[in-house]
């Protein structure tokens, strides 16, 4: 039996992950939060991977906080690459197979056409910096890692987007939302299915991929979705707006193209309007 560790594991993803594992009882999953497995502690990682023969290692740790990330652009940087250069030698010594979830913040949204994963990155902020440092992180240590992009990323878990939309709603709060980026929202719950069909399939077409929801929205698309599906839409004040003032910058176009990932592996991905209606 296959043995998979999912770091991060009380994240939006870890939890998804956990929901789609139970689907896979050839799998034997270890679930491990941040108190149990720091991955800025290499002697920590080093000592659960000596009592356990990993094939799979799944990355969900990391730091999220875009607005804080300026901030405290040391800490982004020491979790999301730092810790990742850490797992990334671990999993390299054991031959565990390294998934690393990164972001489409890694680009700076200059293009008008989908990011495929042969373009250049150029991050914006600290936290597309922090994320793509371990990538390369991955890259350079690594033989066999699956580095996946995603973006916009939701889920009936932790704090998002569309759970922060809902508590308005709750509040009957007047919202503007920005119409000043395009991207994709992506449900964690379908990026997690994507996630263990690669495992499932014992692939070794090694590299970067992009995984998102299928389409393509501003933030105020997004959120007017969600409030018609859960038929919210007359009961608060919705309105537009080019600007909306934050600490980090962000990409004003960060759509990726699943193309490759659809295609090696034969899978199909939701339209982001159809995947919203699951939850």
């Amino acid at each position: 039996m296959k043995k998979v560790l999912v770091t991060g594991a009380k994240g939006q993803l870890g939890k998804c992950i956990k929901d789609a594992a139970k689907n896979l009882p050839e799998l034997e999953f270890l679930f491990a939060p941040r108190s149990k497995l720091d991955i800025e502690n290499p002697a920590a990682i080093a000592k659960l991977f000596s009592k356990n023969n990993y094939n799979y290692c799944i990355n969900t740790a990391a730091y999220t906080n875009v607005e804080k990330a300026e901030r405290e652009p040391e800490k982004a940087f020491n979790i999301n690459a730092e810790g990742v250069k850490n797992l990334a030698s671990i999993c390299n010594q054991n031959k565990t197979t390294l998934i690393q979830i990164s972001t489409d913040y890694v680009f700076d949204g200059k293009k008008t056409t989908p990011y495929t994963e042969e373009d250049a990155t150029n991050p914006i902020n600290v936290y597309g910096a922090s994320k793509l440092k371990g990538e390369q992180y991955v890259q350079e240590i690594c033989e066999n890692y699956f580095i996946i992009r995603t973006s916009w990323l939701y889920s009936q878990y932790g704090y998002n987007f569309y759970k922060s939309i809902l508590k308005f709603a709750k509040e009957s709060s007047d919202l503007k939302i920005t119409t000043e980026q395009t991207g994709t929202p992506t449900n964690a719950n379908d990026l997690a299915e994507c996630i263990l069909q690669i495992i499932k399939k014992e692939s070794n077409k090694y590299g970067i991929y992009n995984i998102s929801n299928s389409g393509e929205a501003t933030w105020y698309d997004f959120a007017k979705e969600i409030l018609l599906q859960t038929n919210q839409l007359n009961i608060i004040k919705l309105a537009k707006t080019s600007h909306y003032r934050t600490f980090a910058k962000r990409p004003n176009f960060s759509v990726l193209s699943t193309k490759k990932f659809t295609n090696l592996f034969n899978e199909t991905i939701l339209d982001w309007k159809e995947s919203l209606r699951k939850l």
